[in-house]
Parts: structure tokens; C-alpha cells; sequence
């Protein structure tokens, strides 16, 4: 009898083995929703081209949105929209453009740089007339600049849109030509900015909100009826964009009410 006893307690002790692997197999085969979940929401890098006037407003949302998506960092590159545009154009990495006008973003739209479905017209700005601080010149309107009033005006340059702003102002008012000669050109609009702060100008062409930012007097807003077109800010996620579903979220931020609150503060208006 004990001959048979052993055999028997080994299969025994084989099939418990045989039923205790199996069933510990199962759960490791796929792995439970949170950590899959805990993947999804890995480190992303979102990198974000701005209009050099979006510069304070986006840092100050880019601070708030670290409570929003604590997984994301926003890297941000300002300058003019056009040096931005050919950054892009070059290969640039970039998952979201904020132009501060049309004309660049047109661009890339038919270059197919960008994801057109996700197109939207975020703000709008105003054109303004700036002087340093007291005012030396007693300037007050933009014909200003065609008197002995000004001995030198500040504007962007042709491939910064608040410089193609103010060659229509002025070419509107009739006097582009008889400026040149008082006329130093800037790289972006917060060289132009600076310089008037400065007061290396007389004056200078800005938007509102650099004015605003810079602690700046405004002595004139250009009349919309000289302008072809309004002021206005489009943001669109890159075709290219490693990151669009993130980009996508960051975008609708730049919606929310805390978000427009942030814009509002520095003078730019939502888009209609």
C-alpha cells in the first residue's frame, strides 16, 4: 500500500502546480487600464511658434495650462510670424503656429504645412501710433510723421505684419513715399516697441498690446477703413505635428475663459 502512495501524491501535487500557473497566467497577458492609461499620459514636448506679440499672454497661459496637463511642457519660439513661417517651411520642428496675420498662415496653408480642419481665427489686435514716455515730439496723430515733428518713426519691417500693416496705413494716408527717409526698420514688432521705449524714435507703429505691455502711450489707433483687412490672429496645428491630439487640447485652452481673460488683460479682443 505504501508503494502506491507516493504516485499518487505526486500527480496530486502536479496537477495543483499545473492549476496554479494557469490561473496566474491570465492577468499578465494584458495589462490592467491604468497603467495603460498612465502611458497614454507619458512626458510630451509641445512645441509652439508665436507671434512675437503673443509673447507675454502666452507665457502667463503656458504657466496656467502646467495645472491643466501636468504631462506637457510648452516650448515656445516668438518672433515675427514671417521669420516663423520660413522656420516652418525649412522643417522647423513645431506642433502649433500663431501668426499675427493671414498672409503667413495663407502660406502655409498652401504649402501644406498645416492641418487646415484645424484652422480657427483666435484674436484680434489694433494698430497703434506709440511714443516714448512724455511724449518729446508732441506727436498725435499718424500724418504726424510727415511734418518737422519726427525726425525718425520706427515700423516693422516688409516681412513682419505689423510692418505690412503700416505700409498700407501710410500708403492709404498717401505719404509711404515722403517717409522714407525717417523710417528704421525693425525685425519683429518688439524691436520697434523697444526702440520707441527707448526713445531712439520719435515714434513708432505697434499693436495695441505691445503699446499695452510696454508701458507705452498711445496717441493714435489707425482707422480700420484704411486697412484692408482687420487685425486678426489664426492658429493652426501643423500637418506635421508628432503631438497633434495634444496640440488640439492646448489649442481649445486658448479658449477657455481663463485663457481669455489672460488675452483680454493685455488688450487683444477674441475673434469673431
Amino acid at each position: 500500500m505504501k508503494k502506491h502512495l507516493i504516485p499518487a501524491l505526486s500527480l496530486a501535487l502536479c496537477l495543483g502546480l499545473t492549476a496554479c500557473s494557469g490561473g496566474g497566467a491570465a492577468p499578465s497577458a494584458t495589462p490592467a487600464p491604468s497603467e495603460s492609461a498612465a502611458a497614454a499620459a507619458g512626458p510630451v514636448e509641445l512645441h509652439v511658434f508665436a507671434a512675437a506679440s503673443l509673447k507675454e499672454a502666452l507665457t502667463q497661459i503656458g504657466e496656467n495650462y502646467k495645472a491643466v496637463a501636468p504631462n506637457v511642457t510648452l516650448t515656445f519660439t516668438f518672433d515675427s510670424s514671417g521669420t516663423l513661417q520660413k522656420q516652418i517651411e525649412e522643417g522647423a520642428e513645431c506642433d502649433l503656429f500663431l501668426s499675427a496675420a493671414q498672409k503667413q498662415m495663407n502660406a502655409l496653408a498652401e504649402g501644406k504645412y498645416i492641418d487646415e480642419a484645424s484652422r480657427i481665427d483666435l484674436l484680434e489686435n489694433k494698430v497703434v501710433l506709440a511714443v516714448p514716455e512724455g511724449n518729446p515730439a508732441g506727436v498725435s496723430a499718424f500724418e504726424d510723421v510727415n511734418t518737422d515733428k519726427v525726425k525718425m518713426i520706427a515700423l516693422g519691417n516688409s516681412d513682419v505684419p505689423v510692418g505690412q500693416y503700416s505700409e498700407e496705413l501710410y500708403t492709404s494716408l498717401g505719404i509711404w513715399d515722403a517717409i522714407q527717409g525717417k523710417i528704421t526698420f525693425g525685425s519683429n514688432v518688439k524691436e520697434v516697441t523697444t526702440w520707441v521705449g527707448e526713445g531712439t524714435v520719435d515714434c513708432g507703429v505697434v499693436y495695441a498690446t505691445d503699446a499695452h505691455s510696454a508701458g507705452l502711450e498711445i496717441v493714435a489707433e489707425a482707422d480700420p477703413a484704411l486697412l484692408t483687412n482687420k487685425v486678426v490672429y489664426p492658429a493652426a496645428i501643423l500637418s506635421a505635428s508628432t503631438h497633434a491630439d495634444d496640440a488640439r487640447a492646448f489649442l481649445d485652452d486658448l479658449t477657455a475663459a481663463d485663457s481669455v481673460a489672460v488675452f483680454q488683460s493685455v488688450g487683444f479682443a477674441m475673434a469673431n
